[in-house]
């Protein structure tokens, strides 16, 4: 649905509903997880050196992602949309900044965004796949948000021991109610402010490896590895 919905009244009134029904909910389920953390080294490493990660991960993995990072003032991009606002409003309540806009509609604008969040001081987060997929290929804009601030891309993965996954392009993860969620933090990934559109797809590959990589971490700690 395009950003006209304002323009109903019945559109308006879903968005509320969605939103006040989603927080509870989340915030409700993710109080009863358990969690098994790898690398988060890397993150602290990061602030540290006195900078921020633009925080990079899988659309799948919105849930438990949203839930252990809260209230840490990362700020992500949301689309200007039916879906997007429900969305924001529901994050928000989780201390998360938005930055409107999508690939498709406003997405300079909300890059231009987060760069001026990030000079403030504030972490990023990016699903690499998302809006749309396809699932499992990063796209390049946590990569140029890196060359544009001087940030590092960190990657990180989520697992649930117990979940349900829906039937959508991304195959969202549901965690279950008192499962374990694994999180596999990775290396940082550097991108220098003069890098290359040859050192850019470079990035980005890498960054994929990562993320696929740091998903065979996240089992393996499931698994007591």
């Amino acid at each position: 649905m395009s950003s006209d919905w304002r323009s109903s009244w019945s559109k308006r009134a879903q968005v509320g509903a969605i939103a006040a029904l989603g927080y509870p909910l989340i915030n409700a389920l993710g109080r009863t997880l358990r969690w098994r953390v790898d690398g988060m080294q890397h993150l602290d490493a990061i602030r540290a050196a006195g900078r921020q990660p633009v925080m990079a991960f899988w659309h799948g993995r919105i849930l438990p992602a949203t839930f252990y990072f809260r209230r840490r003032g990362i700020v992500v991009i949301t689309s200007e949309n039916f879906d997007g606002e429900w969305i924001a409003r529901i994050i928000e309540r989780f201390g998360y900044g938005t930055a409107r806009g999508s690939t498709t509609r406003g997405g300079l604008k909300a890059m231009k965004q987060l760069v001026r969040d990030m000079e403030e001081g504030k972490p990023a987060g990016f699903t690499v796949d998302g809006p749309r997929g396809p699932a499992r290929a990063a796209q390049p804009g946590a990569i140029w948000l890196a060359k544009a601030t001087g940030n590092p891309v960190l990657p990180f993965h989520l697992e649930a021991s117990r979940h349900w996954s829906l039937g959508s392009w991304d195959r969202t993860q549901i965690p279950k109610p008192f499962s374990t969620v694994a999180l596999a933090i990775g290396e940082p990934i550097p991108v220098a402010a003069d890098a290359t559109d040859e050192e850019i797809e470079r990035a980005r590959l890498e960054l994929e490896q990562r993320l696929r990589a740091l998903e065979e971490k996240a089992r393996a700690l499931l698994k007591g590895g």
